[in-house]
């Protein structure tokens, strides 16, 4: 059960790096897209963590509603 669990989170984890067009606009380089995620890494273990996650969370939750047809 553990495995199928961790397949769909990766599967999802994917999904979000297609929609954000992660993918498409790094060539599909996975050392781009490890970069990319190396900086964000890095980002939020500084000061403006919370500042970041806030700004991020709500970006990614109005993406999200509007795909689902609904208001954040």
């Amino acid at each position: 059960m553990k495995r199928q669990q961790r397949a769909r989170r990766l599967i999802e984890l994917g999904r979000l790096v297609v929609k954000a067009e992660l993918a498409e606009l790094a060539a599909d380089d996975p050392a781009i897209l490890l970069g990319l995620f190396l900086e964000a890494a890095a980002t939020l273990k500084g000061d403006e963590r919370d500042v970041k996650l806030a700004l991020w969370r709500e970006h990614g939750r109005r993406v999200l509603a509007d795909e689902n047809g609904h208001r954040p």
